[in-house]
This record gives C-alpha cells, sequence and structure tokens, in this order.
C-alpha cells in the first residue's frame, strides 16, 4: 500500500472520523444499553433525513431518558414525537414515535432486552430487519458502527462507504481498506467514508489534508 493512500486514510480519519454513535453521545460497548441506543440511531439515520438531524433526536431521546428499550416502551407516543421534533426531525415524527415504540417492545419480548441475544443468532442482519424501521440502509448503519465490538462482522465496509472510498482516491475493496487502519479504527473509517460520499466539500477537505 503506497504512502500517499495510507496518508488519505489517516486524513479522513483526522478530518471526519469520528462514528455517528460517538456524535450521538452513544458510548458503545457490548452491552445492552448501547448497543440499544445504537439501534435506534441507526433507524433514525434511516430516514430521507440530514445525518445531523438523525443524532440531534437521537441525542434528545436519550436525553429524555429513553436510553433503553424498557425506557422507550415505557414512554409515551407523545412524549417520543416531542423528543423527536425538539431534534428537528419533524417530517417523520409520528410513524417513527410509533415504530420506536414497536421495536422496543420487540427487543424486550425477543431478546429479553438485550440484542447480544440477537448477535447469537442465525443471521443477526436477518434478526435486525424485523424491527420496525429497519431495513437493509438500517442494517448496514448498525453493523458499520457495531463492528468495533462485534469483531465478527469486520470488515464492515458497505456501498456507501466504498462509494466514498473511490471519491478521495482509496481502494475500493473492504479487505483492502481494512489494512489501512486498525481494528478498533474500522468503525471511525466507515463513518468517515460515508461523510465524503455525502459531501463532496468533505472529500475536498480530506485530499486537501493530504501531504504533497
Amino acid at each position: 500500500m503506497s504512502k500517499h493512500t495510507r496518508a488519505t486514510a489517516q486524513a479522513l480519519l483526522d478530518r471526519c472520523g469520528r462514528t455517528y454513535a460517538a456524535e450521538a453521545g452513544i458510548r458503545l460497548r457490548d452491552a445492552p444499553s448501547p448497543l440499544y441506543q445504537l439501534l435506534v440511531l441507526a433507524h433514525l439515520l434511516s430516514a430521507r433525513i440530514s445525518a445531523d438531524i438523525a443524532v440531534a433526536a437521537a441525542r434528545e431521546l436519550f436525553a429524555a431518558g429513553m436510553r433503553t428499550p424498557r425506557r422507550m416502551a415505557d414512554a409515551t407516543w407523545q412524549q417520543r414525537v416531542d423528543a423527536l421534533g425538539r431534534g428537528g426531525y419533524r417530517r417523520y415524527d409520528e410513524r417513527t414515535s410509533t415504530q420506536l415504540g414497536q421495536a422496543a417492545e420487540l427487543v424486550l419480548e425477543r431478546y429479553k432486552g438485550d440484542l447480544r441475544r440477537l448477535r447469537a443468532t442465525d443471521d443477526p442482519r436477518a434478526r435486525l430487519r424485523e424491527f420496525p424501521g429497519i431495513g437493509p440502509t438500517g442494517v448496514d448503519i448498525f453493523l458499520r458502527e457495531v463492528q468495533g465490538v462485534w469483531p465478527e462482522f469486520t470488515p464492515y465496509l458497505d456501498v456507501k462507504a466504498l462509494d466514498g472510498a473511490e471519491r478521495i482516491g482509496l481502494p475500493a475493496s473492504p479487505r483492502e481498506l481494512s489494512r489501512l487502519v486498525d481494528d478498533a479504527d474500522l468503525p471511525r473509517l466507515a463513518a468517515g467514508l460515508v461523510r465524503v460520499n455525502r459531501s463532496r466539500r468533505t472529500a475536498e477537505e480530506v485530499r486537501a489534508a493530504v501531504p504533497a
């Protein structure tokens, strides 16, 4: 791997390598509460709405105490709508409030409130899609972020991340990209690649930060 390629990967981490979980205030680890919070965030990020708004909405839900499936399920529909609205998540707030309540009940009933039980199933990807509001995009978001604590999914770099890699001249291969960083930094790499895929300006800033 060339020095320029490695320098580009480092510039990406430095400029925009913060995970979406970290932005939402989630201290991600293999434990019930942070894993559930990541599921909520993946749900919110799945909608056709800006990532900044989705992250802000997640922070508002958590600030209102809805950090666990039990607290989410016990909250009223209106309390969830109000928290989403404070985060600016207004276009989808009513439907999302309903889906969040349904998903929380499913986590409680099927996994006893602990998504580590989902991890142990025969097909975690398929199980994730059973949650209301979590489609293929939501699965990708969840697994991109969780690979740091569920290493069996590394390297998880989906189409959005690979398109971002191409935009800044990095190899569009999960295996080759994974060689550029430590395993612990793969979620950061994935988040940065998604950001440059979404923003031409961000991609230009990363390229400009690479030493000549």
